[in-house]
This record gives structure tokens, sequence and C-alpha cells, in this order.
């Protein structure tokens, strides 16, 4: 291996940056994200002073990524966290997914693999992909282009994020094998809802902070509020008296179902932030003890993005709907702290200099 201290990375997917941000907290530089969802541009680019590429992978030349952003003699890595939903529990449900463009986005992702050759490869998605002969295939490619390959479902409490999310991360490099760094955290020590979010102003339901224009409720219906106050922490709807259950709750399938309308605890992780956390309807994404859903700001620091984050460039640009699937989306940043904590470790290994 060349000593060098240039270490560099592209981030396919890179939405609002959440991968990006927590590669360069760990030290790793990144040139460029590349999502074809430009509303993610301002978020990205102000955050990450990398450059933006709004467009289709499957449109894009790796050579062209290499002479625009790759000197010969950089360590070149490429990560990214392609769409998850053709790759859920729930998609399993839907019948030609595999026909999806989106389904194809692990090709495209490999493709560019085969044509940049990154000394190092990884990728971020939902654990179910593990079981997917897409996910397979993928490795498969990898392995015959030189990678030494790692992967493991991640329970994210167990790196210090205050969310009972877990991802499929997998790690790949041309020097020898490489694996994610040690657990950080035992359970006794998770951080919790608490930790992360205890501090905020309180709000009622439907009101909006004066301070931060991200930390504001969806204002709930009379029935709603009703049921929220019969909620308790890590309850569920069966908490309820049977008028304020829905037609659905009497069928069979509704008893799977449990966390819907739920109210989260203070002392443990969140739930999985989704791109509906704002809706308490969605999930179990009621507050703790006030009466109303998550606000912006509250799943952002869940995401572990940090407070000066930068998601809006005006207060005009403020959706619940837009920075909802902004955040819900993201990498979770302490996620990818651990990730590019990992690559380091490993390429310190190989390389005396780094």
């Amino acid at each position: 291996m060349t000593k060098t201290r240039n270490i560099s990375a592209i981030d396919l997917f890179c939405g609002i940056g959440g991968l990006s941000y927590g590669l360069k907290k760990a030290g790793i530089k990144v040139k460029a994200g590349i999502d074809q969802d430009t509303t993610c541009e301002y978020a990205y680019t102000k955050n990450n002073k990398a450059d933006f590429i709004g467009d289709d992978i499957s449109s894009l030349n790796g050579n062209n990524l290499i002479d625009k952003y790759w000197n010969k003699d950089e360590i070149k890595i490429l990560v990214g966290c392609a769409p998850c939903q053709p790759f859920s529990t729930h998609s399993n449900k839907i019948k030609g997914k595999e026909n999806s463009g989106k389904w194809n986005l692990l090709n495209e992702f490999i493709r560019l693999v085969q044509e940049t050759n990154p000394d190092i490869v990884s990728m971020e998605n939902v654990p179910n992909l593990s079981n997917k002969d897409i996910f397979h295939d993928f490795v498969s490619a990898l392995k015959e282009s030189g990678y030494f390959v790692s992967f493991e479902n991640v329970y994210c409490p167990d790196f210090g994020i205050p969310q009972k999310r877990r991802r499929l991360v997998l790690l790949a490099s041309k020097y020898g094998e490489i694996n994610l760094i040690d657990k950080t955290r035992r359970p006794e020590k998770y951080k919790t809802t608490k930790g992360a979010i205890g501090h905020l102003e309180k709000l009622n339901n439907g009101e909006k902070s004066k301070i931060d224009p991200l930390h504001f409720t969806t204002e709930l219906s009379e029935i709603n509020i009703k049921r929220i106050k019969a909620s308790k922490p890590n309850g569920s709807w069966m908490d309820w008296s049977k008028d304020l259950r829905l037609a659905c709750h009497n069928k069979e399938s509704g008893t799977t179902y449990k966390s819907v309308y739920g109210r989260m605890s203070w002392d443990e992780p969140s739930p999985t932030i989704t791109t509906q956390f704002y809706n308490y309807g969605t999930g179990r994404f009621g507050h703790p003890e006030q009466n109303r859903a998550l606000t912006i700001r509250e799943a952002a620091l869940l995401q572990t993005f940090p407070r000066n984050y930068k998601f809006y460039k005006s207060v005009n640009d403020i959706t619940l709907n837009k920075i909802g699937v902004h955040i819900g989306n993201a990498v979770p940043v302490d996620l990818a702290y651990v990730i590019g904590k990992s690559i380091l470790k490993h390429l310190k290994q190989f390389n005396s200099d780094e």
C-alpha cells in the first residue's frame, strides 16, 4: 500500500448529508455527494462543504468522478445508502418490486465501484436487505473485484445513538480484513430519549417555539388528544377505552400494530425515526409526557444531527413533509461517525503513516 495522508470519499445517495457529516466528524474528507433529490442540496452543501451532484447515479460515469474528484495517490472511499424502501419488511408485500427502478440501485452502486475501483467501500441499509439475493450478488461482485468484505446488522444504541434503529452496515477493503469498531455502550448505559430531547422547550398541542423554527408540532384532532392522554409510555392502544379505538383495532390484524398511536418512553432510546415521525398515528411518536407528536428538532436530535446543522435556507422553506423526509431518510450522524472511525482504524492497521 502506498503511504499517503490523502483520504477522501464520495457519498452516493447522500440526501442532506448524515453519512457525509459523520465521516467528516471522524476525520475523513468528503468531496462530493450525489442524490437525485435536489431539495437536499442546500443542507448538504451548507453543512458538508462538498459538491452536490443532483443526478440519478444510473446516468453517472465512474471515470468522470475519478477525473474530477480523486487524485492518483489518494486513498479513495466510496460510500452510500441506497433508498431502503424497496428492501424494507413492508415492501415484501408489494408484487413486482424487483422490477422497480429503486430495486436496481444496488446494481448501479456496484457498477460505480467497478468503474472507480475505490480502496474502501461502505454501504448502509435496512437489515432485511441481507436476506435478499441482490445483496448477496453485491457482496459476490465486491469479492470478485478483489475486496475483503464484512457486514453486520447494527443496533444503534450499542454505539451511543439514542434510537432503536437497526441497520445493515457493510465494509469492504482492497487492503485486508475490515470490520466495525467494537460497541461503545452496554445496555445499562444506552443514551435515552430524555438525554437527547428532554432539555427542549415544552410545547402544547399545535404550538410553535418562539426561539427555534424547527421546534413546532402538528395539531392533533380532538379524538387524538383523548387518545394520547390515555396512552402510557411504551404502552399501546390496548390501554385505551373501547370508544377511543379504531375499527382496525378490532380486527385480528390490528393486534400486530401495537405501536401506532403510541407514546415514547423517557428512560430508553426512542423508536426508529421514520419520514412520518411528526404524525402521531404512524408509530410510537407520541411525546413521552407532552400531549403531542414529535417536532422536527426532536427527530433531528434523535438522528444525532448537531443542533447547529442547517436544514433550511429561510423559514419559508420549512415544511414538515420535506424536512421530515430529509431527516427520516438520513443515516444517523453518529452511526456514520462509527463507520468513519472503523475505516480509519483499518487504514492505520495497514499504513503506519495514517
